[in-house]
Parts: structure tokens; C-alpha cells; sequence
């Protein structure tokens, strides 16, 4: 039998550990869901909402526990209170558009016709979540595929076994049945299986690119839908009318929040010369009053990465491109706590280009590359020089040359004066290699969802 491991990166110990289901018992958990679904579907939209949105306060009754764990499990420091602000902002808001994103399209309704385009479940979700926002990310589309009458199968990262649990916890309190909502200790194998065998309407994985082509060779012939959010190398770009400490501030706050494990965290940016000395100096500034240390304790901001495994592979970015002629502006014994392992000190590089794999490839933790541009067309060039395509960042006053710029940007997101956030009113999707697929606004229903066209003729004649 398999075992799933969760090694914490603050002490290195296994903090938890699950058996993976056996291929039996998880064809049976996935048979359940899809008998389950049908009558969960027939409840009333009012009545599925209210459940959900009731586990959702049941989680948050969790927060205390909630908030430790995420720190053992993945080094979040606990003054940043876990990620239930995002979490209810984003939940709440697919709650509140439910009725209307999910009514029918009518086309006709008269004497002689009645025509319509209607949302139907599509039955069984695989979530397969990551763990650098393990609630936020799962609960984006855990929300409105039980809301549009989903059975759901919640697949958590290894490095955060704990959170499925959480979530089935909270779920089951508030009302939803048990196997509508389904937290499973999955391997590999067992995962492809299932969706090779078509146990799932639609499969939404968030994760590395290697596994989203995993996922999508499972389900090659099989017809089903799939979700792929792949990561990101995220440009952010100041202008030269830019207010440059607002810039300093974000980026830099964008590069290193939660250790620079962010999906849409600021990985290089490129500055106008007239301000690249000045931005330099002070993001280096900002990101050495940053606190390097043990989560738990109430100084620390910047905790340990999520493993050793993923800080070696941001040592070995920065090594490369020091050797290969790139400037580091940190001093790693300012951070004392940076032990070779999963604590690492955040770093700022000048001098780099794009043939350093840290402004090309994933860096995934806190180091930024900053270079300088002459202008616009010089900074979308760099910014389309890559193999993802997640968010732009924009810094200028001017919203019609922040558009245009956008405009030219191969990316799913863009942003003026803002970087690193979410807005659930909006789709979250990419381009490239950052995946494909929609979450949250409206048009994240669509992808829980099928179309069922009715002609409905009232006459025989």
C-alpha cells in the first residue's frame, strides 16, 4: 500500500501521513459520487447555495487549527491569519452570481415555440489542488461545481494533506452529503486510472506543467473536460510615469509574499531607465527589512519554502545566473536563518537577461530579476518572452496606455497599479504553457457546466 507524506519544512519531521486508496476503493468512492450526484442536482439552487456557502462558515469556525496547520504543513507565517479573506471574498461572490450565471439562455418563448439554452452538471469533479493556496485554490472551483449540482472528489497535494480534510470536515457540518463531497488520499497511477475510465465529468488540476500533461494524456479519448493552471513566470513592467514607491511596494511585496509561492507572484521585472536606479534601491530596501524565520513566530514574514527540494531548485537559478554574469543585492548573512535547506533568504538580481533560466523558467520562490527598458516596446517584447502566460503587471498613470500595452501581452490577466491578486468577477486563466481553461466570474460556472438545448414546439401543426 502506498503512503502520502507531508514533511514539514519548518523541522523537517513528517508532520502527516495517509494510505493512498487502494484502485478498488477508489472506483467505488468515484461510483458513489456519480449515484450521489443525480439527487443532489435535483435539490432546489437555493437549497445546494445555502449548504455550501454553510460549509464555507464552517471552515471558517476552523480558522485557529486551520492556521497552524498551514504553517507545518507548508511555512506559512501565522500572522498572516491563513487565506480565509480570499477564500469567502471569492466564495461569496460565485454564491452571489449562481442564479443568474446559471439560468437558462431564452431564445424564444412564444405561441408556437419555446427555445432555450440550459446549464446541466456535468456529475462527478476531480479537484486535484496544489498546496501553496491550498484552500483558496481548491475552494475556487469546489464552490460552483457543488453550487450547479455537482458531486465533487477533492485531491490534495501531498505537502498538504490535511486541508481535504478540513474541507470534507467542514462540508459534512454544514449539511452536504457525504458523498457529494468526497476528500480522497490519491497516488499518481491511481488518479490517471480514474480518469482514463472516465469516472469524472471535468477535472480541474493546478499544479506544474509536467502534470498537467499528465492529466491530459489520462484523458486523451475519453472526452472528458479538463481545467490546467500551470504556474507562471509574472512580468511586472513600471513605466516611466509610474509612481514608483506604489511600485516598489507591490512588486516587491508580489515577489516575496508567502516565501515567492504564488501562482501569480511577480517573478521578473522590467524598469523604464529614467527610474531603474531609484526602483533598485529601494526594493532592495524593502526586501531587507524582511524577517527570515521560524512561521510560528509573530516577527517573522518571510517563512520557509514548502520543502527543501523546491529551495534547491531557486539556489540553483540564482547560481547560474551569478556565474553567468548576473549582480545578487542581497547578502544571504543578513538572513541568518537561511539554512541550505527549506529556509532561504530572498534575493534581487541585476545584470540578468533572458538567457538565465531565473527570468525564463518557474522560479517559484522569493528571487526577482530586474532589468531595465527604454520603453514600451522593448519591455512587451521581454514580457512575451516566455513559455507562460498567467498575469501582467502595468505601473503608469495612464489607463489607455496600460490597455494598449495589455492588449499586445500574451497573458490570461492584466493588471494596472496591482499585481498578485485574484478578483473573482473576473476569469483566472492563462495562455501557453500556463495552461488552459476558466475559473471564477461567470464563465467559471461554464466549465462545471454543459449546454442542453431545448425546442420545445407547442403545437403539433
Amino acid at each position: 500500500m502506498t503512503t502520502i507524506k507531508c514533511l514539514s519544512p519548518v523541522d523537517g519531521r513528517i508532520y502527516a501521513e495517509r494510505p493512498a486508496l487502494p484502485l478498488a476503493e477508489a472506483q467505488a468512492a468515484a461510483a458513489r459520487a456519480k449515484v450521489a450526484q443525480k439527487a443532489w442536482a435535483a435539490r432546489p439552487l437555493a437549497e445546494r447555495i445555502a449548504l455550501v456557502m454553510a460549509g464555507v462558515e464552517a471552515l471558517n469556525a476552523m480558522k485557529a487549527p486551520v492556521v497552524e496547520e498551514l504553517a507545518w504543513q507548508m511555512g506559512r507565517p501565522t500572522r498572516y491569519g491563513g487565506e480565509f479573506g480570499g477564500m469567502n471574498e471569492r466564495s461569496r461572490y460565485m454564491a452571489s452570481i449562481a442564479e443568474t450565471a446559471l439560468a437558462p439562455t431564452m431564445v424564444e418563448d412564444g405561441t408556437t415555440f419555446r427555445r432555450y439554452i440550459a446549464r446541466e452538471a456535468v456529475g462527478v469533479v476531480l479537484v486535484i489542488a496544489p498546496w501553496n493556496y491550498p484552500y483558496m485554490t481548491a475552494m475556487n472551483t469546489i464552490v460552483p461545481a457543488l453550487i450547479a449540482g455537482n458531486s465533487v472528489m477533492l485531491k490534495h497535494a501531498s505537502q498538504t494533506l490535511l486541508v481535504g480534510e478540513r474541507i470534507a470536515m467542514a462540508m459534512a457540518e454544514a449539511g452536504v452529503p457525504a458523498d457529494v463531497f468526497q476528500n480522497v488520499v490519491l497516488d499518481h497511477a491511481t488518479t490517471e486510472a480514474l480518469i482514463g475510465a472516465r469516472a469524472f465529468g471535468f477535472v480541474n488540476f493546478t499544479g506544474s506543467v509536467g502534470g498537467g500533461v499528465a492529466i491530459e494524456k489520462a484523458a486523451a479519448g475519453t472526452f472528458t473536460g479538463v481545467g490546467l493552471e500551470l504556474g507562471g513566470k509574472d512580468p511586472g513592467y513600471v513605466r516611466a510615469d509610474a509612481d514608483l514607491d506604489a511600485a516598489v511596494d507591490s512588486l516587491m511585496d508580489g515577489a516575496m509574499f508567502n516565501a515567492g509561492q504564488c501562482c501569480c507572484g511577480i517573478e521578473r521585472i522590467y524598469v523604464h531607465e529614467s527610474l531603474y536606479d531609484a526602483f533598485v534601491e529601494k526594493s532592495v530596501a524593502w526586501v531587507k527589512a524582511l524577517k527570515l524565520g521560524n512561521p510560528f513566530e509573530p516577527e517573522t514574514t518571510l517563512g520557509p519554502m514548502a520543502h527543501a527540494r523546491f529551495a534547491r531548485i531557486v539556489r540553483e537559478q540564482v547560481a547560474e545566473a551569478v556565474a553567468a554574469g548576473a549582480t545578487p543585492l542581497i547578502d544571504p548573512a543578513l538572513f541568518p536563518a537561511d539554512d541550505g535547506g527549506a529556509y532561504l533568504a530572498p534575493q534581487i538580481l541585476v545584470n540578468v537577461d533572458h538567457s538565465m533560466r531565473v527570468m525564463t523558467e518557474e522560479s517559484f520562490g522569493p528571487v526577482v530579476g530586474i532589468m531595465k527598458v527604454s520603453g514600451d516596446e522593448e519591455a512587451i517584447a521581454l514580457m512575451n518572452d516566455c513559455h507562460y502566460g498567467l498575469t501582467a503587471s502595468i505601473w503608469t498613470a495612464d489607463t489607455e496606455a496600460a490597455a494598449a500595452i495589455g492588449a499586445r501581452i500574451e497573458t490570461g490577466t492584466v493588471f494596472m497599479n496591482r499585481c498578485d491578486y485574484l478578483d473573482p468577477a473576473l476569469c483566472w486563466t492563462g495562455c501557453k504553457d500556463t495552461g488552459r481553461g476558466a475559473a471564477l466570474s461567470a464563465l467559471g460556472y461554464q466549465s462545471v457546466t454543459r449546454p442542453k438545448s431545448y425546442h420545445l414546439k407547442k403545437v403539433t401543426k
